[in-house]
């Protein structure tokens, strides 16, 4: 009996089957990640994966089409909707009726200027070399 299905399990998978897509060479096609036969082992993998979570084949493809690894999946995924877990992913309506600001913590040491808008220190080193 297969193990069940945890939400890494689906971020890995798309990871896998949009960093392992299929690249065109004169000899066929190959993966553009690791040069192996295409489909690799980590593309059937992430494929199976997904597919047990309930994507099709079109949704699949539409992920690999939009190219982004990181992008989101619900955990449980449902076909017709937004899963049960997270319904609709927005915060409750106001009495006035639509929804307000997501309420933020703010981290420690920063300081707010207005409601929602903390102002960061600043950076003493850029976070990667600049290019010039």
């Amino acid at each position: 009996m297969p193990a069940p299905l945890t939400p890494e399990d689906v971020r890995l998978a798309v990871r896998a089957v949009v960093v392992h897509t299929a690249e065109e060479w004169p000899t066929g096609p190959l993966c553009r990640n690791d040069g192996a036969s295409y489909p690799c082992r980590l593309h059937r993998w992430g494929r199976r994966v997904l597919e047990t979570h309930g994507l099709n084949e079109r949704q699949i493809e539409a992920l690999i089409r939009h190219g982004n690894p990181f992008v989101h999946v619900p955990f449980p995924f449902t076909a017709t909707g937004p899963s049960p877990a997270r319904p609709g992913g927005y915060p409750a309506p106001r009495a006035g009726g639509h929804p307000g600001p997501a309420a933020r913590a703010v981290p420690q040491g920063v300081r707010p200027t207005a409601p929602g808008r903390p102002v960061t220190p600043p950076v003493t080193t850029p976070r990667w070399p600049r290019a010039s």
